[in-house]
C-alpha cells in the first residue's frame, strides 16, 4: 500500500475537492452542534422562567450574567447587581406577577450567543407582551442571560 500524498502535492482540482469536502463536514458538525445548543438554550430559558414561577430567587440570580443589561421600560439596568436590585420586587408575594415561555431560540454558528423570544403572560394566562433575551455560553454548557428586553404584543401574538 502506498503512502498518502500531502495535500500540497495533489492536483489543484483534487485540492479544491478536499477543501470543499472538509468545509461541508465542518458545516455539518456546526449544524449538529447548533441543534444541541438550541435545545440547551430552550431548556435553560425554561429553567429561568421556572425560577420565577417557583419563587426561587437564588435560581433566578444564577441565570443572570455579571455583565447583564436588562431594560426596565426605556431604562437600561447595567450589571447583575442593578438587574437583581430591580427584579427582587417581582419575587415578593406568593404568586408570580407574570410568566414566560420561549417559542423561538436561534443560536450563532459558533455556539457562543443565542437569542430567545416568547410570550409573557399575566397570572390569568393572558398574553401581555413578548420577551427578547440574549444568552451567552460563559463556560461549556453554562448559558447566562446577558440582555433582556420586553416588547408589546405584535399582531401575530394576539390570539
Amino acid at each position: 500500500m502506498r503512502a498518502a500524498r500531502p495535500i500540497s502535492l495533489l492536483r489543484p482540482s483534487a485540492r479544491a475537492m478536499c477543501v470543499s469536502l472538509a468545509s461541508v463536514c465542518l458545516q455539518a458538525m456546526a449544524t449538529a452542534g447548533g441543534a444541541d445548543h438550541q435545545a440547551a438554550v430552550f431548556s435553560t430559558e425554561r429553567a429561568f422562567a421556572r425560577s420565577m414561577a417557583e419563587r426561587n430567587w437564588g435560581a433566578f440570580a444564577l441565570h443572570v450574567s455579571e455583565q447583564a443589561v436588562f431594560f426596565d421600560g426605556n431604562t437600561a439596568l447595567r450589571g447583575k447587581a442593578a438587574v437583581l436590585a430591580v427584579w427582587r420586587a417581582y419575587f415578593e408575594g406568593a404568586q408570580a406577577p407574570f410568566s414566560w415561555e420561549p417559542d423561538q431560540v436561534v443560536v450563532l454558528d459558533d455556539g457562543l450567543l443565542a437569542h430567545s423570544s416568547g410570550l409573557v403572560r399575566n397570572p390569568a394566562g393572558q398574553p401581555i407582551g413578548r420577551f427578547n433575551s440574549v444568552w451567552r455560553q460563559e463556560a461549556p454548557g453554562v448559558w447566562r442571560v446577558v440582555m433582556d428586553k420586553g416588547s408589546p404584543l405584535g399582531p401575530a401574538d394576539r390570539h
